[in-house]
């Protein structure tokens, strides 16, 4: 097993922890209403793209984290799950911007007008179902699992290794479903992008 690389401070943890993972839920709420009208000069959406890249190989981080951890490759495992992290962390920025810039897509709206008529809906039929889906599901769960990614961190830098795996169980699984349907999102939604 690994040394503790930070201090335990449970206190200080839950409010750092608290405080970040709400911010980071406000600021997604928040600003998901704005649109900014700038010009960059190239397809805003390529922050989508980005995006579904990083979720795709934050999803085979985890995998490869979770290979290493059976096989008490402690070490391995800690940077595959540090490099997810820090993945995580341009996706947020990278989401933010996208929303920022591109404003919303209503899937199944071929038309771009912002408006899914009913001839459109009949054109994805039971697709749009599926993908609304896969949409909330996604978006409920990566709304909440911050948190619980930010604390089975924290209980493995404080090398308090039984409450990591606890916590790792639940959070292990929400994580990759959120990492992996990502990209399904993206893949779905792309041909109605602007």
């Amino acid at each position: 097993m690994l040394e503790p690389s930070i201090a335990k401070n449970d206190k200080k943890a839950k409010w750092i922890i608290g405080i970040f993972s709400v911010t980071v839920f406000t600021a997604i709420l928040m600003l998901s209403r704005f649109k900014l009208e700038v010009d960059l000069g190239f397809n805003v959406h390529v922050f989508a793209t980005i995006n579904a890249i990083i979720n795709s190989v934050v999803a085979v981080l985890l995998v490869a984290a979770l290979l290493a951890v059976k096989n008490q490759k402690y070490s391995l495992h800690m940077q595959l799950m540090m490099t997810a992290l820090i993945l995580s962390l341009f996706f947020l920025v990278f989401y933010i911007a996208h929303h920022l810039l591109a404003g919303e897509t209503r899937f199944g709206d071929s038309n771009h007008d912002g408006i899914v008529s009913d001839a459109e809906k009949t054109a994805v039929g039971n697709l749009r179902t599926l993908y609304f889906i896969i949409l909330g599901t996604h978006i409920f769960l990566a709304a909440i699992i911050l948190p619980f990614i930010l604390f089975t961190a924290y209980r493995a830098l404080t090398a308090e290794f039984v409450l990591h795996k606890k916590l790792a169980r639940i959070t292990w699984p929400l994580w990759f479903y959120v990492a992996v349907t990502g990209p399904v999102v993206y893949l779905m939604i792309k041909p109605y992008y602007r």
